[in-house]
C-alpha cells in the first residue's frame, strides 16, 4: 500500500499529466476525480492502466526510486542483490519488505541471490519479536518485484489490515532491526582466544616411578 506522501507525489504526477494533455474541457473533472482518490484508489488506477510513476527524471518506479535513496525509506539491510526496508503501511509488527535491485516481473532470475538475505531477516524477525512463523510472500508492482516478509502472530494474511504507522514508530522498529544487527555483528568479529604454545622447557610432568 501506497504511504501518504507516495500518494501525493503520484496525484501531483497525474495532475501534471492532466494538464499537459488532456483537452480543455476535460481537464478540470479529470483533476477533481484524482484529488478524491484514496492511495488504494491511486495504487489500483496506476496498476491497471499500466503507469510507471515518475520518481525522477530517468523515470524510475517508487521502489527503484528508493534503492537510490530518491525516496525516504527506513533501510534495515542490504546485500548486493538487495535492500530491504521497513512496510511503512504494515499488516503486524515487523513486517518487512525486500526490494530486489534488478527491476525485473521476473522474480526467479533472482531468487537463488534473494535466498541469503530472506533467510537472514527471517531468523532476524522471529528472533526479535517470537511470531508464530514468517510468511515469504512474492509478489510485484509497477512493474518490479518485491518479497514481503511477514510475521504471523494469528492468523494474518497480505489481504489482513494494514495499520498507519508514525514515523517516530517506524524509527524505533528500524533502531531495533539495526541493533540487533550490529550486535549480532561483533559477536561474530570477537576473536577466539589464542592457545597456549607449550614448551618442553617449561612443561611439568609428574615425576616417573620406577
Amino acid at each position: 500500500m501506497l504511504s501518504q506522501e507516495e500518494s501525493e507525489n503520484i496525484r501531483k504526477q497525474l495532475i501534471k499529466q492532466v494538464g499537459e494533455n488532456f483537452p480543455a474541457d476535460k481537464k478540470s473533472a479529470a483533476i477533481s476525480q484524482i484529488n478524491e482518490m484514496s492511495p488504494e484508489d491511486l495504487e489500483d488506477f496506476i496498476e491497471k492502466n499500466n503507469i510507471q510513476q515518475q520518481g525522477n527524471s530517468e523515470g524510475k518506479c517508487i521502489f527503484c526510486s528508493i534503492i537510490f535513496n530518491e525516496i525516504p525509506s527506513y533501510k534495515i539491510d542490504e546485500n548486493k542483490s538487495a535492500l530491504a526496508v521497513l512496510e511503512i503501511n504494515p499488516i503486524s509488527k515487523g513486517h518487512v519488505i525486500i526490494i530486489p535491485k534488478e527491476h525485473s516481473k521476473e522474480i526467479k532470475k533472482t531468487e537463488k541471490s534473494l535466498a541469503s538475505i530472506i533467510k537472514k531477516l527471517s531468523k532476524r524477525i522471529q528472533s526479535l519479536f517470537s511470531p508464530k512463523e514468517v510468511k515469504v510472500s512474492y509478489s510485484q508492482m509497477f512493474g518490479h518485484s518485491i518479497i514481503n516478509l511477514l510475521p504471523i502472530y494469528e492468523n494474518e494474511t497480505m489481504d489482513s489490515k494494514r495499520h498507519k504507522t508514525e514515523s517516530a514508530q517506524l524509527e524505533e522498529m528500524q533502531k531495533i532491526f539495526l541493533k540487533e544487527s550490529k550486535t549480532k555483528s561483533k559477536v561474530e568479529k570477537i576473536s577466539k582466544p589464542k592457545a597456549k604454545i607449550i614448551k618442553e622447557k617449561n612443561l611439568w610432568l609428574p615425576r616417573r616411578l620406577p
